[in-house]
């Protein structure tokens, strides 16, 4: 075993106002993967196809603009606050603001779907701006394994509680026929309020220890040192199809709770559970990093994931139970994975740093977001093709059999398949934990 670099344990409030930030990204990504569908079919009148169009460009967009966030935050340096904190100082408010996407009123339809071409891209610019730096400020916090683990569990800690909040308290009053608008109106104007704050806490409570070498790195360096990494290039494929097929449960999970088994009041239960689940992971990763190594943990997640998918397909609608079951699984699987990715991604910035000798947090954060974003579109726009490829009628009290297969497809096959794509690509990842110890020690012999 390789002996690790001596490292001073970083401070509480540093790793709780971290998680601070995460608890703001989900009040606007978390509610948007959850809502904005359902908002869009169900509330502006938007078809599912127009709306899954939408979900694909603006993704699409949105991966651009993670890359030129990236750039940026690369090129950025302040002596006082660093390179990232700034970009989460002066860009909350503007992402704030961009819950208007979830206030579309009384417009006809042709306006109605500019409107929403144009809030959502905006939502999506601003999040780029201010998530991209806020993910690359983790490798510059530490660069010790024990610590990074403790930051990528706050950051999934801060979402979880959004997401649960959202699971348990708003997303039962969802039932065919209930005022969806009254509901999320008053939620995103609060939550815009409460977020900036936190993105606030997050930007003046951290302190960014490991400053880039080059904060003026030109475009072609930042490219050799892309091309260069490996590590990095097989985790954002294994993250892509990752994304890709988290988004698609989720943005699946209401109707499939609603209208296949007719038992939405679970979605409840379910965000307890996930609760729970993530939050034990959260806790115990550090120690299973330890002894098993975050690649293994990875795959073993994806697997998980994978077998909750097929169960959730597969299973009748009198076995309820039986497709919680493989709603939980899904569930563990998908925590599994994304406490580790932000670890894992904060690694390849040393490795790059030692191919290359030039440091790129923002660059390699960005690509990793970037293809992320275009899993996130991909798994919103496939999820709500299948609901039209089935025929879903908005506010039908009782959907066809084929608009119940194209949700089955969407909340559990599709997933299944996606996720085994992910771990078969995750397999080829060749920066183990003893690797990157090995490297970290031979940077710091170099400085």
């Amino acid at each position: 075993m390789t002996k690790r670099p001596p490292s001073t344990r970083l401070p509480f409030l540093s790793v709780a106002s971290y998680g601070a930030g995460d608890i703001a990204n989900s009040m606007t990504f978390t509610t948007v993967g959850m809502f904005l569908l359902v908002y869009y079919t169900d509330v502006a009148g938007i078809p599912a196809a127009a709306a899954g169009t939408l979900l694909l460009l603006a993704g699409l967009f949105n991966a651009v603009a993670d890359i030129f966030a990236g750039r940026i935050a690369d090129r950025n340096h302040d002596r006082r606050l660093g390179k990232f904190r700034p970009f989460l100082l002066f860009g909350a408010a503007p992402l704030g603001l961009s819950v208007v996407m979830f206030h579309i009123h009384n417009l006809d339809s042709a306006w109605t779907l500019t409107f929403a071409y144009v809030s959502y891209f905006a939502y999506c610019l601003a999040y780029s701006l201010v998530n991209v730096p806020y993910g690359a400020l983790a490798g510059t916090l530490t660069r010790d394994p024990g610590d990074r683990a403790r930051l990528a569990s706050a950051r999934t800690m801060g979402g979880l509680a959004t997401t649960a909040f959202l699971g348990i308290l708003i997303a039962p009053q969802f039932q065919n026929g209930a005022d969806i608008r009254n509901v999320l109106t008053p939620l995103t104007v609060a939550f815009a309020l409460v977020g900036t704050l936190l993105y606030l806490f997050t930007a003046l409570a951290t302190r960014e220890q490991l400053p880039a070498s080059a904060p003026r790195l030109s475009l072609r360096d930042a490219r050799n040192t892309l091309v260069q990494n490996v590590p990095l290039q097989i985790l954002c494929l294994s993250s892509l199809f990752f994304m890709t097929a988290n988004v698609v449960t989720n943005t699946a999970k209401l109707f499939y709770l609603r209208d296949v088994l007719g038992r939405l009041e679970l979605f409840a239960l379910l965000s307890g559970a996930q609760v729970v689940i993530t939050l034990v992971l959260a806790l115990v990763t550090p120690r299973l990093v330890q002894r098993w190594g975050k690649r293994c943990i990875y795959i073993s997640g994806g697997l998980l994931g994978a077998a909750g998918g097929v169960v959730v397909f597969v299973v009748p609608v009198e076995l309820v139970w039986l497709a919680v079951a493989g709603m939980f699984l899904s569930v563990s699987g998908a925590a599994a994975v994304s406490i580790l990715m932000w670890a894992l991604v904060a690694d390849t910035v040393e490795y790059g740093e030692w191919k290359t000798g030039h440091r790129t947090d923002g660059t390699n954060y960005s690509l990793l977001a970037s293809t992320r974003k275009i899993g996130m579109a991909l798994g919103g726009g496939l999820a709500a093709f299948a609901l039209a490829w089935g025929g879903y009628v908005s506010g039908a009290t009782e959907q066809s059999a084929t608009a119940e297969l194209g949700i089955r497809v969407a909340a559990g096959l599709a997933p299944a398949v996606i996720l085994l794509l992910a771990v078969g690509v995750m397999r080829w990842y060749p920066l183990t934990d003893d690797a990157h110890a090995k490297l970290v020690l031979t940077i710091q012999e170099r400085s």
